[in-house]
């Protein structure tokens, strides 16, 4: 189940409005919608806890291993970031559409993929324009 189906259904469950749940974690009502319909995903890992505490469900339920990966690459890389990682998630899950592969040896390719995306980014810094580097300094 994806993240914003999780979302959907505890709320329903709760029986409580995108409003009322976008009060109590702190977003805007705007925001909120978008993890619910547009299948968003919070940009820090803060909200997650929130919504977890909010709904009464673990922290990990609503944080996949996929959904981990786009956060972790919107906080260290910022939107362009996490558009690219949701990209390659999107690209990668069309390789195993209707695959043979078992679901250990899935998990373990995207964890894989998703080292070598944060390696590649890392090593990538160094080509970056200085006034685009987030201290400036080349670092």
């Amino acid at each position: 189940m994806k993240f914003a189906e999780k979302l959907r259904t505890l709320r329903m469950k709760k029986g409580v409005t995108q409003k009322e749940c976008a009060e109590a974690i702190g977003v805007t009502i705007r925001t909120y919608k978008s993890y619910e319909l547009d299948g968003r995903y919070p940009r820090k890992r803060e909200i997650y806890q929130q919504l977890a505490e909010l709904f009464g469900v673990e922290t990990a339920y609503l944080l996949t291993e996929d959904e981990e990966f786009v956060t972790e690459a919107s906080e260290q890389y910022g939107s362009r970031g996490r558009r690219q990682a949701e990209a390659l998630l999107n690209e990668m899950s069309g390789l195993f559409a209707g695959g043979e592969l078992t679901e250990s040896d899935r998990d373990a390719i995207m964890i894989a993929m998703q080292k070598i995306y944060f390696e590649c980014k890392q090593e990538n810094k160094k080509y970056t324009p200085k006034k685009h580097r987030k201290n400036g300094d080349g670092q």
